[in-house]
């Protein structure tokens, strides 16, 4: 749901925000390890995408991204939204050691083809903020 709305733009997806951070939460409650952390990741960048007046927060995005590493510190899409989130705050360095752990984080098996594409998103990142 939450890559739908991501895919309709913030004026459409926005309308899907409630929904989607309530299933969320529910599934935090259930569960907070399910799929290494996948509640708390999409949490962050549900935290991330939606804009301040409708519930969005840098620090709630990282509070939540850091808390998905918990579950799986290799986490490719973790890191990657953590390096996100830092470059849009100005914060390069500690951006470039996230996309860096990207890189370097061995391949899940489950999540291959996932991995595959977020090394690929962290080294052109790092090759364009060179």
């Amino acid at each position: 749901m939450g890559g739908l709305a991501e895919s309709y733009g913030l004026r459409q997806g926005i309308r899907y925000r409630k929904p989607i951070k309530d299933a969320l939460e529910t599934v935090l409650r259930i569960d907070p390890a399910f799929a290494e952390g996948s509640a708390d990741r999409a949490l962050g960048r549900w935290y991330f995408k939606v804009p301040g007046l409708f519930g969005g927060s840098r620090k709630e995005a990282e509070a939540h991204l850091r808390a998905s590493l918990a579950y799986n510190p290799n986490s490719t899409a973790s890191h990657f939204f953590l390096a996100e989130l830092m470059l849009e705050g100005g914060r390069k360095a500690e951006a470039r050691s996230e996309l860096q752990k990207v890189i370097d984080a061995p391949s899940n098996p489950g999540w291959a083809p996932e991995d595959r594409d977020f090394k690929q998103k962290a080294a052109r990142l790092l090759q364009e903020r060179r």
